[in-house]
């Protein structure tokens, strides 16, 4: 061997060792931490302003290597041998997206952070740290800015609510959020020139809004072809065919992109989504083009509108209104909905369709969503009118068209047999100032409550049961759950006894019999949920603490004061009846 040929490896060794590397924001949070505990604010900004910069730009590596190794190696099957076309594709890009990612990123395992870790970001934890190191630091505004955006994601943070009133008391800036959402700003920023009728002006920021909207959608799903978390069978031995692996991971990704509807429409810091996203666009476009006396642009996007609501009679009606008005040279069914709307509304009945059809074949349970549910109180006195002799001014609509939801009427009735000797009726509806209110003690004995615990100690995970948030209902705890059937398969796997996983079931079944006894229901009460949940405070955030427990489900209204509006937010999970047993 020659000296020219030991020379080449270890060139390129070399090479690949000096190549860019991305520092781990896991690893640049924890050290941010470590100094704000020790009261080291600079160091504080330091390690969180570069945890924040590694955050997003591990993501737009993901994104950029994903679509452009897509992109690179694009799937045209062929009608012979079209398995090995198809696979070579999937392999091709597999590795042009792992090296791609190495060569941006650096070492890739170093970027495996856990699911706490990744929860914190969701909801913009660092920027906490961030806020009172600035304040620490005498730099108000950054301080201002960090606060704001934390408080966007954390609206029922009450300290950093306070903390913004000062922060307002002492500067006119405006407050800046560092993880604001382009397609979200730029929707809420022709909604308030709307209200005002700029509809011009309106109507630049709605098509900037769409424009974003639809380039978030592409780097959402993206993100979605990430690896997958196999939960049904993350506690027991998995073993399956080639077919049943590919559909099990497919099917979680065609999901995830699928749902990412939802996840766009979806305000930082809550649960449920606007109302009626993306279809709204279309039906403020449609109105503030038609003001502004562009009519086949009124009618282009009055037609896009009906992809998603077809049987929408008022948009319906706007849509022979404007063909009323446009030139006679030009036909009426030339004008086509908006081809962005054809190709998504299209795509995403093909995904419904699919997902559909794997859940009834391969067993699982999907519920598809109502991603385009219409509803809000929201009144919109410039609806078209349904005949071109109307005159505008005459006429009042809706913009969404709510409908009434009738709740089933039924007697409220309590009292009845508690069906166990040793549980004790302590308050019943009137004690607690309500309708089928109760409280019951001894429902379990002390033995039980002892075990329900060390089951828990040992099976629950931070954020199970709440869409993978650790800190669902308040910033100044973690939560961690458990499901019955995660219990089950820890029994079966000897990590508990069968015994103390049955246990989980029938302190249930044993709640639930009670319930339905006590308040004479005349039809069988079913299990919506069964969650095994432990709160822990954290540490450093307990003082003056003045947030709630829980959201106020009652209504579970949040003001949002950009908006001018209300916003409600569905519990985690619908129920009739919340059973809360406590150990």
């Amino acid at each position: 061997m020659t000296w020219k040929e030991l020379c080449v490896p270890l060139l390129l060794s070399l090479l690949h060792s000096c190549a860019p590397s991305l520092d781990p924001y896991d690893l640049l949070y924890d050290s941010g931490i470590e100094a704000y505990y020790r009261n080291d604010y600079q160091e504080v900004v330091y390690y969180m302003e570069k945890a924040i910069s590694s955050y997003h730009q591990l993501r737009k590596t993901k994104i950029n290597c994903r679509l452009g190794c897509k992109e690179k190696y694009p799937l045209q099957l062929k009608p012979t041998f079209w398995d090995l076309c198809f696979f070579k594709v999937m392999l091709s890009r597999a590795a042009c997206v792992t090296k791609c990612e190495e060569r941006n990123l650096g070492t890739l395992s170093l970027h495996h952070v856990s699911e706490d870790i990744k929860g914190e970001f969701e909801r913009r934890t660092p920027y906490n740290f961030l806020q009172r190191a600035y304040f620490k630091l005498n730099q108000d505004d950054k301080a201002a800015d960090a606060a704001h955006t934390f408080f966007m994601a954390n609206p029922e943070h009450m300290e950093t609510k306070q903390d913004l009133k000062n922060y307002k008391q002492t500067s006119d800036s405006q407050l800046v959020d560092r993880e604001r959402r382009s397609h979200i700003e730029e929707y809420y920023a022709g909604l308030k020139l709307y209200d005002t009728e700029q509809y011009m002006l309106a109507i630049d920021h709605f098509e900037k809004a769409l424009k974003e909207y639809y380039r978030a959608d592409v780097e959402c799903r993206a993100i979605c072809g990430g690896p997958q978390k196999f939960d049904e069978y993350e506690y027991v031995d998995y073993s399956a065919s080639l077919y049943e692996t590919i559909a099990d991971h497919y099917i979680q990704i065609l999901v995830c992109e699928h749902e990412c509807i939802r996840e766009l429409a979806t305000r930082p810091g809550r649960l449920s989504p606007i109302e009626n996203f993306l279809p709204l666009h279309y039906d403020f476009l449609q109105f503030s083009y038609y003001r502004v006396g562009d009519h086949v642009k009124a009618l282009e996007n009055a037609k896009s509108y009906l992809l998603f609501h077809p049987g929408d009679i008022d948009v319906s009606e706007n849509v022979s209104f404007y063909e009323s008005l446009i030139p006679q040279f030009i036909d009426p069914e030339d004008i086509k909905p908006r081809k962005e709307a054809v190709y998504f509304i299209t795509r995403h009945m093909v995904e419904s369709e699919v997902i559909q059809s794997a859940a009834v074949g391969l067993g699982f349970s999907y519920q598809e969503p109502d991603f385009w549910v219409t509803g809000g109180d929201r009144q919109d006195e410039n609806r078209i009118p349904s005949g071109a002799q109307n005159e505008l001014t005459d006429v009042t609509g809706l913009l969404t068209g709510k409908k009434a939801v009738h709740k089933i009427d039924r007697d409220l009735r309590e009292g009845g047999p508690l069906l166990y000797e040793e549980v004790e009726l302590v308050y019943n509806s009137a004690h607690l100032n309500g309708t089928q209110r109760v409280q019951l003690d001894n429902v379990i004995s002390a033995e039980e409550c002892r075990e329900l615990r060390r089951v828990a100690n040992v099976i629950t995970l931070a954020g199970d049961g709440y869409r993978g948030k650790t800190s669902p209902h308040t910033p100044n705890e973690r939560f961690e759950g458990a499901t019955v059937l995660k219990a089950l398969k820890f029994g079966n796997d000897g990590v508990i006894t069968m015994k103390s996983a049955r246990l989980f079931y029938d302190v249930s079944e044993k709640a639930r019999r009670i319930v339905q006894s006590y308040f004479m229901l005349n039809t069988t009460l079913y299990f919506s949920y069964s969650h095994l949940v432990c709160r822990t405070a954290l540490q450093g955030q307990q003082d003056n603490r003045n947030d709630l427990s829980h959201p106020i489900h009652a209504d579970n209204c949040l003001l949002d004061p950009e908006a001018n509006e209300c916003w409600k937010e569905a519990p985690l999970t619908h129920s009739e009846i919340t059973v809360l047993c406590c150990i």
